[in-house]
């Protein structure tokens, strides 16, 4: 068990802020699997590699991440001060949203579930030394 009180517990874990430039979509209808999928090509790569691998991605999916991708060199930009030249992406990932359940009817009066999966997709960038 974490020793001292509960708020200061938070305060320290609060005050090691990561300083790289990053974007955040939230609720994306892009299942998790078929998100990965694109970000898996992309970790590591600079920037400008990765938006190429995405402009010609045929997949959904990468149309939504190239505009994270291009939030996240704008905050490089202007909140940090960074040239996009010496950027790389350091980390992508997706995380499970909720999930929208629906029903699709069937013969003889049943009712399949379908299940409309969501993501918060999240692209971290970091400078190239």
């Amino acid at each position: 068990m974490a020793k001292g009180h509960r708020s200061k517990i938070k305060r320290e874990r609060n005050s090691v802020k990561d300083t790289r430039p990053s974007a955040k979509l939230s609720y994306a209808r892009i299942p998790i699997q078929k998100a990965c999928f694109v970000l898996d090509a992309i970790r590591g790569k600079s920037v400008n590699e990765a938006l190429g691998i995405l402009t010609y991605n045929p997949r959904n999916a990468s149309r939504v991440i190239k505009k994270l991708i291009e939030s996240a060199v704008a905050n490089a930009e202007n909140n940090n001060g960074m040239s996009a030249d010496s950027l790389y992406v350091a980390e992508c990932f997706a995380t499970p949203g909720p999930i929208m359940k629906r029903i699709q009817p069937r013969a003889q009066g049943r009712a399949y579930r379908i299940q409309k999966r969501m993501s918060h997709i999240t692209v971290i960038l970091d400078e190239k030394n």
